[in-house]
């Protein structure tokens, strides 16, 4: 079983990441118009619209390129935000909540024309999704959902009784589907890859390997001290996510790592997958510990979810592998003696009211709190405070320039167990 993600193993060539001993650093631009600490979604997206706009840019990333979350996730670009309409409407009332829903919509729709803008190759594809009720009451609350969806958001969904799930999903464990065809399907490596690529044709620097050891504000200007050298920058973006280090404490004490893991089949062939996911849609369940899943391009089958609500450690993935395993084979018992030929997890980051938010704090630029929705959230957030920093008056819903910290936080979530013993209860109850 290899203990990294699949993705990986799906582009041209070998993906640096993989790399046991990457080549030796080279050194950083030592002056630059923007320095930008994170070389995934948001940081590259930020860097080629920033280089468009004749910034010049250097973008350091203390592993390979898309090392994080960014080539580590489930490739799932799903509709709608970590909350839900219901909760949407509820905390934030209908006009709030309406421009909040319209804002995720529009980063799905500015993902897919800066993949055909740029070429590139990354499997996106408009697959829909399935939330699977793991309870008959949440099939109840899909109802709900349904008719607010329609009514508020101008979303339409459809739902699938468990009677005719099968249609969509190959389990009789759940208790009735529903469907959204605008959610994507894409290839999360050749897509970070790509931005990578887009960026330096645009002009940007990229310094992969290269750690962020601390940064100081000295006058109007920035002192960013790094691995390969130090940068003098005028304006700083901290596009590190699930993945901030105390170099960057104000954003630390404000999102919450937590890890998210996923397991790949070996090939199951194109009977069995027509059988699994007749549809090829993205898929997940209604759990608070939930699961995820999708058939890949080989047709093997990916399987992911909470295994641990806490950080990856070193032995975290084959813990993790043991924990999906199990839940592969509740979902999909015919499935249960096929091999787990990968196994890996990463971070994904939330904030305390789970919102994703872009700004300025403490003078450096910041997006980050994706909380699982990160593809086209991510990509879209860099591109948009981006074109800030470079002097457009944009003004967005998720902005925000007074982020709060999460009292009693200052980077390490002691508060996880407690978390994850409570959703577990949650999950358990009928």
């Amino acid at each position: 079983m290899k203990e990294y993600p699949y993705w990986w193993d799906t582009v041209p060539g070998s993906f640096e990441s993989r790399i046991p001993d990457p080549e030796p650093r080279l050194p950083v631009v030592p002056r630059a118009d923007v320095a930008i600490v994170g070389a995934g979604y948001t940081g590259l997206a930020a860097a080629r619209r920033l280089a468009q706009a004749g910034a010049s840019v250097v973008v350091i990333e203390r592993e390979g390129i898309g090392w994080g979350a960014s080539s580590r996730n489930g490739g799932q670009v799903l509709t709608g935000l970590r909350l839900d309409a219901p909760t949407l409407l509820s905390r934030y009332g209908e006009r709030r909540a309406r421009a909040l829903y319209d804002a995720a919509d529009a980063s799905i729709a500015a993902l897919e024309r800066l993949v055909a803008d740029e070429r590139i190759d990354c499997d996106l594809r408009r697959t829909g999704h399935v939330v699977a009720a793991a309870k008959p009451s949440h099939f109840a609350d899909f109802r709900a959902e349904q008719a607010l969806l329609a009514r508020t958001f101008d979303h339409r969904v459809e739902l699938v009784s468990r009677a005719g799930q099968r249609a969509e999903i190959g389990s009789d464990l759940y208790h009735g589907v529903l469907v959204d065809e605008r959610s994507l399907a894409v290839n999360p490596a050749r897509l970070v890859l790509g931005l990578a690529d887009a960026a330096r044709r645009a002009g940007a620097h990229i310094s992969p390997h290269t750690a962020v050891e601390r940064v100081d504000r000295t006058g109007s200007r920035w002192r960013v001290t790094t691995t390969g050298g130090v940068v003098d920058a005028g304006d700083l973006l901290v596009a590190t996510n699930g993945y901030t280090t105390g170099a960057f404490p104000a954003l630390r004490r404000r999102i919450v790592p937590i890890g998210s893991y996923i397991i790949a089949t070996a090939p199951l062939g194109e009977d069995v997958a027509n059988r699994i996911l007749p549809k090829r849609r993205m898929a997940f369940d209604s759990k608070y510990f939930l699961y995820y899943f999708r058939i890949a391009a080989d047709s093997r089958l990916l399987f992911g979810g909470r295994a641990e609500f806490s950080r990856p450690d070193p032995g975290s993935a084959r813990r993790a592998a043991r924990i999906l395993r199990e839940g592969l084979r509740r979902v999909f018992p015919d499935l249960a003696g096929l091999p787990i030929e990968y196994a890996w997890g990463g971070n994904a980051a939330f904030t305390r009211d789970e919102l994703p938010r872009a700004g300025r704090l403490e003078d450096a630029y910041y997006a980050a709190g994706y909380g699982g929705h990160g593809i086209a959230l991510a990509t879209h957030l860099g591109g948009l405070i981006a074109r800030r920093m470079a002097g457009e008056p944009i003004d967005h819903p998720l902005f925000d320039d007074h982020f709060a910290p999460i009292p009693l936080y200052r980077g390490s979530p002691w508060f996880l167990p407690i978390v994850g013993a409570y959703y577990r209860t949650k999950d358990w109850l009928p």
